[in-house]
């Protein structure tokens, strides 16, 4: 993580009704599933920055941790529904291919990572690196997917090419296929069905009741007060790729979340990305600027990114004001998405 700007003092405030009801939550749920990091949260309530300070060393692990006790059995067999129409019936639970770094975030957070057996190259996180990668983001092979002997395979609705997974089910792999993760709501709905469909359904509760909790903490400490004007801008350039966030670009559901306000939602971006212009940055008048790391690399660094035509002409240029996550964290909406919050809402609100 990487900031860059002037901080000064800022009055925090501690909202105490949504904890009272994360732990309302957590004490319904099924299984266990408190992290240590949610129990010194409840026992101690801690500061934005004391609490991003934390986040920080647990990303910078790169490390899940999974729900406390023993690891859940599924119980098999299960039929589910699958995004893309189908009825899907899972059996056999023994070799689990996610091909998505956030769904297989999931699947580790829930106790069954031994039961993994490939990546995709965006699980970035330590637990998966020794996993065989077979697929790229959206280039599948159905032939290196096949190869693993895979007993499920979980994808989204814009895994692809289509034929790859249209080969993989031709092989009698069940193929159970998600919706794309953009806001924080889909974060439970995805962790219910992820565990529903590997037959772990009291686990999935247990995970969204930690989840849930580790929310509401870090929206509590959430400063009263102005709401920043942040930007999320997706750039790669290397290959000229330069972007702003609007709608649904899944960085507005973060953005909100940290008590601050998304400057091309506000300007008008009713599409999760648009190509960046310096009308557009000067209308949105962001104070703040939010990134991927590698995304700020590209551009040659804060230096780099204040001579895009625009960038000055901005709050946010002009304070080189600068937020940046790793890639594969940010937009993950998983088990460390409450760290992501954590972060932003201490990093935002240092102005």
């Amino acid at each position: 993580m990487r900031l860059s700007g002037r901080p000064r003092r800022t009055p925090w405030s501690r909202a105490l009704a949504p904890v009272a009801l994360a732990l309302a939550l957590l004490t319904t749920a099924c299984g266990t599933g408190t992290s240590d990091s949610a129990t010194a949260a409840k026992a101690t309530p801690a500061s934005a920055g004391e609490r991003a300070a934390a986040a920080e060393k647990q990303l910078a692990k790169n490390t899940l941790v999974p729900l406390e006790g023993k690891a859940p059995v599924p119980e098999l067999p299960v039929t589910v529904d699958s995004s893309d129409g189908r009825k899907v019936t899972v059996k056999d639970a023994s070799r689990i291919l996610p091909l998505n770094g956030g769904v297989a975030e999931i699947v580790f957070t829930l106790g069954l990572g031994d039961r993994v057996v490939g990546r995709d190259i965006t699980a970035t996180f330590a637990e998966a690196k020794k996993l065989p990668q077979v697929t790229k983001a959206h280039d599948v092979s159905a032939e290196s997917v096949l190869s693993l002997k895979p007993s499920v395979v979980l994808a989204d609705t814009d895994t692809g090419p289509s034929e790859a997974v249209d080969q993989i089910r031709a092989a009698g792999v069940p193929v159970v296929v998600l919706d794309p993760a953009t806001k924080l709501a889909d974060v439970s709905t995805r962790t219910t069905r992820i565990a529903e469909a590997l037959g772990v359904p009291a686990a999935g509760k247990a995970l969204n009741s930690r989840i849930a909790e580790e929310l509401a903490a870090a929206r509590a400490a959430v400063p009263e007060g102005s709401r920043p004007k942040v930007a999320f801008l997706y750039m790669r350039g290397s290959a000229a790729v330069y972007l702003m966030g609007g709608k649904g670009s899944g960085a507005d559901s973060l953005i909100e979340a940290a008590g601050a306000v998304d400057a091309g939602v506000e300007a008008g971006l009713d599409r999760p990305f648009t190509p960046l212009t310096s009308e557009a940055l000067v209308k949105a008048q962001p104070e703040v600027i939010l990134m991927m790391d590698k995304g700020l690399e590209s551009v040659g660094g804060v230096d780099g990114l204040v001579d895009i035509p625009g960038i000055r002409e901005t709050p946010a240029g002009l304070d080189r004001r600068v937020v940046t996550l790793e890639d594969g964290v940010l937009l993950s909406f998983g088990p460390r998405t409450p760290l992501v919050i954590d972060i932003l809402v201490d990093r935002i609100h240092r102005t």
